[in-house]
């Protein structure tokens, strides 16, 4: 399976957010959007991707004052991407030795989606469902022809 799967045959909204911009408006767009993570945009190129653990871990540092803070002042600058023709064996290996839970999507040096943890974790389990169904079914098919 291939992240494109994934996004959909048009892929899928990124939310995006400029470098310039306050944390706190980082963390609205992310309830707004209901997700845990921004890329973030400058000049359309991707500059790196905030997420709410980033914003977690500078209040408990920083405090409130943390809130007002550009967010180029907390983003992870080092951002590692996939294409949507890489496998979704690829995003995982990737998201565990990263350590990150999203994982933008970049086609053409174009920001086409975002994959996270639970979209991964959502089709791997049903891929191993499937199988787990394949195997059952193959197990009773051999036990009914089974002759005794």
């Amino acid at each position: 399976m291939t992240i494109q799967s994934l996004l959909g045959p048009n892929g899928a909204e990124a939310v995006a957010i400029g470098a310039t911009e306050t944390v706190r408006r980082a963390a609205e767009q992310m309830r707004q959007h209901g997700v845990t993570a921004l890329v973030v945009k400058s000049d359309q190129a991707c500059k790196g991707i905030i997420s709410d653990r980033d914003i977690v871990y500078a209040v408990s540092r920083r405090g409130e004052a943390a809130i007002s803070l550009a967010v180029s002042d907390l983003m992870s600058h080092a951002v590692v991407t996939v294409t949507p023709g890489d496998s979704l064996k690829r995003a995982m290996s990737l998201m565990v030795r990263h350590r990150v839970r999203d994982l933008p999507v970049m086609a053409d040096d174009k920001l086409v989606g975002v994959v996270s943890m639970a979209d991964v974790a959502k089709y791997r389990l049903e891929d191993l469902e499937t199988e787990s169904n394949v195997l059952r079914d193959a197990y009773i098919a051999l036990a009914v022809a089974k002759p005794t």
